[in-house]
């Protein structure tokens, strides 16, 4: 694997949205980012990644770009993109921007002209179809119809529920591909036209200042075509478009094309959103030449995952979390580098999901802060990008849900609504939507306890998590024990020149991996090894060590007012609940 200069380093998502807000209307907003850059250079960031803030009529958060050469105003002006470039190169920062190319806004030009003229040069800019009406039955058993008898070219799902297919606006017979909201119509990458338009507006914004992009939903740009139908999997009729993307071959052409188009002669940072990928691909997307210089590991968010509605989702466990993390670094091994999150802005917030619920309820206040710093420290250290979600690094937890009218995001409100047709009592769906909802990461940063929660002074686009006079950085900054100045910690040790060259490229060996709860590995280069090791339970376990220690580099119990003294020998040591080491071993 070749060494790059993005390997060492440690980077955040900002959801500018719910970020911080500096005129009152109650959205964050680009002058709020450029505010709060010394707060996370002096965190000990280095690549910052924005979600959308391109215009945008906001049917997805931003997803659903209407114009990818401007800003929209609710975030700010493009004078405030270029002030922030040339802020955060002072400070050696990078930025990095969403690249949203499956889809755009039905507000887009592209998609108001080809709505103009289906059958001109913009109707080949999206997947067009002109249907038929028929009295008969189709031939395949699996055919949906839209309700007013049209037979539509497949059965797939959209991933916010429904049929892919919509209506074309201002036409009777025809229809649009959609497989994400109806607002968010399918860009046709098989049309070379389109593909350099894509490819010129890449160039124009890396042309700009930026470092790269995080790719989003780039597997969905191939289709398995012709349109066909697959089993249904729900009372719908329809079948999950993950069972296309299983048939879908040759996406690596257009991704090659891509990163020879743009991002190499750019050099830029890259990483994608990518599910699905098989083993033996792994090189082509992140190897020394590969689609990207990275792609985010997703193997923890997505298990436990049912087509049948969030109802039907597994918690996961601590030895499943351990399973999915020891896995995919075996099967990554040297190939790449991985971008490793616990959270992002589509899912739940980590501590809430890979710390066991039924622990959080009933631990104490200190073994709770104890138990979201072991989850920081075994993410942190494995072989890949570690990255920090916004108000990750205070320990935000999820936000409870009282009623659906106070859910936002449609993700949720779809997931709700199959659930209640499916039979599920409207308080088993609000625990689902609890534990599943992406507004659990969405609600405003938790800045301090005061009106607000420091992050607007007028009434917030989200109501903000009620935790948030308990959990909020003022209140975290002084205390040395905090959420917040572990986070630093480990971003110091990471960086630290007398280790980080095992912490980066150090081989990566599973510990005591048959042990429940107990989540070990070493990291070895050379002459170097070091063990972290976490009790990953809320009793006290006396655990052997596999070589005898040479220095304790990190303890996440150590700045704990009442913290019991640590227990070491050369052969073991005794961890209480939820305690975790970083040691370095005699070798």
């Amino acid at each position: 694997m070749e060494k790059q200069w993005w390997h060492g380093k440690i980077a955040y998502q900002i959801y500018p949205k719910s970020f911080y807000d500096t005129d009152g209307d109650g959205i964050g907003d680009l002058p709020g980012i450029i505010e709060k850059l010394d707060y996370l250079k002096d965190l000990g960031v280095d690549i910052v990644w924005l979600s959308p803030v391109y215009r945008s009529p906001l049917a997805d958060q931003g997803y659903d770009i209407s114009d990818y050469y401007d800003i929209d105003p609710r975030f700010g002006t493009m004078d405030d993109i270029d002030r922030l470039l040339a802020e955060a190169k002072k400070r050696d920062m990078y930025i990095v921007m969403d690249l949203v190319v499956n889809h755009c806004s039905d507000e887009h030009e592209w998609f108001k002209k080809a709505c103009l003229d289906p059958e001109g040069e913009y109707g080949q800019y999206f997947y067009l179809k002109k249907l038929k009406k028929t009295a008969s039955s189709p031939d395949d058993a699996f055919a949906v119809r839209s309700p007013d008898g049209y037979v539509l070219p497949c059965n797939w799902r959209s991933y916010f529920g429904g049929p892919v297919w919509e209506k074309l606006p201002g036409h009777e017979d025809w229809f649009y591909l959609h497989v994400f909201h109806k607002k968010q119509p399918d860009l046709n990458w098989e049309n070379p036209k389109l593909r350099e338009e894509i490819y010129t507006m890449v160039n124009w914004w890396l042309d700009k200042g930026l470092a790269g992009f995080r790719i989003d939903a780039i597997i969905n740009i191939k289709k398995a075509l012709p349109f066909q139908n697959y089993a249904p999997d729900r009372e719908d009729g329809l079948c999950t478009i993950g069972r296309m993307l299983q048939d879908a071959r040759g996406v690596g052409e257009f991704l090659g094309e891509l990163r020879d188009r743009t991002f190499a002669p750019h050099q830029a940072f890259t990483v994608g959103e990518v599910f699905n990928e098989k083993a033996e691909e792994l090189p082509a997307f992140i190897g020394d030449h590969g689609y990207f210089s990275s792609m985010f590991d997703f193997s923890e968010t997505v298990w436990g995952s049912s087509h049948a509605g969030w109802h039907k989702n597994k918690g996961i466990t601590p030895d499943d979390y351990k399973g999915c993390l020891f896995s995919t670094q075996d099967k990554v091994g040297d190939i790449g580098f991985l971008s490793n999150i616990i959270e992002n802005h589509d899912e739940p917030r980590g501590v809430s999901r890979y710390i066991p619920p039924q622990d959080m309820k009933i631990m104490p206040e200190e073994m709770r802060t104890a138990a979201k710093k072991a989850l920081a420290t075994v993410y942190f250290f494995v072989r890949g990008l570690p990255w920090i979600y916004q108000g990750q690094e205070i320990g935000m937890e999820n936000v409870p849900i009282r009623s659906i009218s106070e859910v936002d995001d449609i993700a949720s409100i779809d997931a709700w609504n199959v659930m209640l047709r499916q039979g599920v009592s409207e308080k088993d769906a609000l625990l689902a939507l609890e534990r599943n909802s992406r507004d659990n990461a969405r609600t405003p940063f938790q800045w301090s306890g005061a009106p607000g929660a420091g992050f607007t002074t007028g009434t917030p686009w989200l109501r903000l998590n009620p935790g948030y006079t308990k959990i909020n950085l003022a209140q975290q900054t002084g205390d040395p024990a905090s959420v917040y100045n572990y986070y630093k910690k480990l971003i110091r040790l990471r960086k630290d020149s007398r280790y980080s060259g095992t912490m980066i490229y150090g081989s990566f060996e599973p510990y005591l991996a048959d042990q429940s709860r107990v989540i070990a590995y070493q990291r070895r280069s050379g002459a170097q090894a070091i063990l972290v090791v976490s009790n990953y339970t809320k009793e006290t376990r006396a655990l052997p060590l596999p070589a005898p220690v040479r220095k304790v580099l990190l303890d996440n119990c150590a700045d704990t007012p009442a913290g019991e003294p640590l227990q070491i020998t050369d052969k073991s040591v005794v961890l209480s609940g939820y305690r975790t080491l970083v040691l370095e071993l005699d070798v």
